[in-house]
């Protein structure tokens, strides 16, 4: 598949890939096989590969690798590496299907694809693969969650703490009001945020607190 060639991966068996390609509402109309044994094997090699690497480089205790690799392997991140990969196209759906690729579906193929490497041309191709185009977004801090309140909450309650924000200035009009949020664990500021609703400014604290705990 052209998709592949960018990242020199030639297939042996282009039959993996059209089957990762395929979609139950198209194998259900073609009495075909469809991606979803392939998913299953991409999905557990994805695990492993997103794994080593946070071993590997970080000294990141457990849990906080185990948020970190599902902040990288969820359905919005797969979806995202996709427009670097382009294989969207090339996705067979059933004709009630046609026009409705949505980002399930989307992020389904990219492990089954996966899948398809693993088995044509072994664990080193494929690691390859995941390096170039997960690692880099690892590397470059990306953030694919935006719940940080939740995953600050996860982390500290393993150590019987509290989380406290409390609103520090208000400033602007009342149109356009500025908030900025201090997060409290066990009477320590932890981190700070500002946004325009005090929401957005305790996600932000939140991230801060997130960012520099998990160090």
């Amino acid at each position: 598949m052209k998709f592949l060639e960018k990242f020199n991966i030639k297939i042996n068996d282009a039959s993996l890939i059209d089957v990762a390609l395929t979609h139950s509402s198209y194998s259900n109309e073609h009495v075909s096989e469809n991606y979803e044994r392939l998913e299953y094997l991409g999905d557990a090699v994805l695990q492993l590969i997103v794994s080593e690497y946070l071993y590997k480089n970080t000294s990141l205790p457990e849990g906080v690798m185990s948020k970190t690799r599902a902040s990288y392997v969820c359905e919005k991140a797969l979806v995202e590496y996709e427009k670097n990969i382009g294989y969207k196209e090339y996705i067979k759906v059933g004709h009630g299907q046609i026009g409705h690729v949505n980002d399930t579906i989307v992020a389904d193929v990219f492990e089954a694809i996966l899948g398809a490497i693993f088995l044509d041309q072994g664990l080193s191709v494929a690691k390859n693969y995941i390096y170039e185009i997960i690692i880099p977004y690892i590397e470059g801090g990306y953030q694919f969650f935006d719940d940080y309140k939740t995953r600050l909450q996860e982390m500290v309650q393993t150590e019987k703490e509290s989380v406290e924000y409390r609103v520090v200035n208000e400033s602007g009009p009342a149109h356009d009001r500025t908030f900025e949020v201090d997060v409290i664990i066990d009477d320590i500021v932890y981190g700070h945020g500002i946004g325009k609703s005090k929401k957005e400014a305790e996600q932000n604290a939140a991230y801060d607190a997130y960012s520099k705990c998990a160090k």
